[in-house]
């Protein structure tokens, strides 16, 4: 059997070429919140975070042979736990890592982490629009809270989400639940409706819809704050950028 760490877009791709090669995969995901993983029988799906210890015991329970992580590219605590134990377990890990987009536009600023943004996009002085998930709210939040300007934040519609924006008392009504992916008019009306001056995301690729954000904040007049992707775990040692690649090297250790 083989371990995917999936949520992603990509998810249902990677688990059922696996499945139709004949390959029974595990996907596993932080939440159990709305994904599609593929409908072969040879595929399963388990929730849940997963510490060192409980993924190694896990692995020994079910005979696990090789995993692939393809988890979101800023789950960087997740990246370097796949590659610990993978090391200390001596099973094969490959890591599918989504390519970086190129933007080229003149309303872009790009940081390294949430505090350089959450700063940044509160100094502009304009309603803003957070993008990045519910993990990393508080300290726009309370830049947002310093400056005096209004932030709504688009996030899934799950439990977590709404725990975490209570935890740093968010407004009700700053709270916006949407599932993506979202087209350019989807994200130029939210951005109009609410009359957001700065939206932040993170670089998370095509398949992020960071395209599509970058495109609409453009026609809205609306400034850009990208968040850099943190760097791999030098763990990592095994890294594919395209699905065909992945999929060869999967071949090759199983045959």
């Amino acid at each position: 059997m083989i371990l995917l760490f999936g949520g992603t877009s990509e998810t249902a791709e990677i688990a059922s070429a696996l499945a139709e090669s004949g390959l029974s995969v595990l996907v596993s995901t932080a939440t159990d919140a709305e994904l599609n993983v593929g409908d072969h029988p040879l595929i399963t799906r388990r929730c849940g975070r997963l510490d060192g210890l409980a993924m190694e015991a896990l692995i020994a329970d079910l005979g696990i042979r090789l995993l692939i992580d393809a988890s979101h590219p800023y789950a960087i605590a997740l990246h370097e736990t796949v590659a610990e134990v993978a090391e200390k377990l001596l099973i094969p890990c490959l890591r599918f890592q989504r390519q970086h987009g190129k933007y080229d536009a003149d309303n872009l600023f790009e940081v390294a982490d949430h505090e350089e943004a959450a700063q940044l996009a509160a100094s502009f002085g304009s309603p803003i629009l957070l993008t990045t998930g519910s993990r990393n709210l508080r300290p726009y939040v309370k830049a947002a809270q310093e400056q005096g300007v209004p932030l709504f934040a688009r996030i899934l519609p799950h439990p977590d989400s709404e725990a975490a924006c209570d935890e740093v008392a968010l407004p009700e009504n700053n709270r916006i639940f949407a599932r993506g992916p979202f087209s350019i008019e989807q994200n130029r009306s939210l951005l109009a409706d609410h009359r957001i001056g700065v939206m932040v995301t993170k670089e998370s690729g095509a398949q992020g819809g960071v395209s599509e954000k970058i495109a609409a904040a453009r026609q809205e007049d609306c400034l850009v704050v990208i968040v850099r992707r943190p760097e791999l775990p030098s763990s990592c040692q095994r890294i594919y950028v395209d699905l065909d690649s992945l999929f060869d090297a999967v071949k090759e250790l199983v045959s």
